[in-house]
């Protein structure tokens, strides 16, 4: 197979990435609709779908303004201006969710932990969201720097490069299942399963900028991870009371 993979369904271009992130949205809102189901819920009807729709407002703003913001500089040119407003990356979207959620919270006045059921859909989004990332090779600003390594691939422009999305799709793989073990061996608050995902997740994202031809850079940091330092602030109390724990 051929990356970046181009299929054609009666004569007519498919964007693989374009379906695969639709079927993302799909297939994890079932999901959740389905844990929902099996779960007890101390949130009502109502208020969870004010949160839901908190989460997807922030998540809307969040991907955009983060998607612009990791190449300001670049010529505003009608073409360009138009691309970058096309522009998105599931970090802004995860940490705008989360303000949206929480601002949502706020207005309608839910004190519950909301989180820990969205964990698992989101990965399983994502998964599905990054194999039309790989797929679509140098299409999309997922891919990784040129490497000699035995990793490296062709993604389309006959450079060997990292294959980041790969890369996360091992890493969420075991996500999932590692979470999975966590939620049944360890009792855990309501909240902290989210808070672990969003920690872990962020932390892999930070590292993995490293091996990215980012090119706008703030105190030697990449803007995806200066969100991920963010994030950190954001969730600091809950980090260093679980390493005081842990200690």
């Amino acid at each position: 197979m051929q990356i970046p993979f181009d299929t054609e369904l009666f004569g007519i271009s498919i964007n693989i990435h374009l379906v695969l992130e639709y079927l993302a949205f799909f297939i994890a809102f079932r999901y959740y609709v389905i844990l929902r189901r099996k779960s007890e819920d101390h949130i009502t009807s109502g208020n969870r779908l004010s949160i839901i729709l908190g989460a997807a407002l922030g998540a809307l703003v969040g991907s955009r303004l983060i998607g612009v913001l990791e190449n300001p500089l670049v010529d505003f040119s009608q073409e360009n201006l138009i691309q970058l407003l096309n522009t998105k990356t599931i970090m802004g979207g995860l940490f705008g969710g989360l303000l949206g959620v929480e601002l949502a919270k706020k207005i309608i006045g839910e004190q519950s932990s909301s989180g820990d059921l969205f964990v698992f859909p989101i990965i399983l989004g994502i998964f599905i969201g990054r194999i039309g990332c790989f797929l679509s090779g140098i299409k999309e600003f997922t891919y990784g720097k040129e490497t000699a390594s035995f990793f490296g691939m062709d993604l389309g422009d006959g450079l060997l490069r990292h294959p980041t999305s790969l890369y996360e799709l091992i890493f969420l793989v075991i996500l999932f299942f590692g979470l999975k073990q966590f939620q049944n061996k360890i009792d855990l608050k309501n909240g902290e399963l989210f808070k672990v995902f969003m920690v872990s997740y962020f932390g892999f994202r930070f590292c993995i900028e490293y091996i990215k031809p980012n090119v706008f850079y703030v105190f030697g940091l990449s803007t995806i991870q200066l969100l991920c330092v963010i994030c950190w602030l954001y969730y600091s109390k809950f980090i260093l009371q679980k390493l005081a724990n842990a200690s």
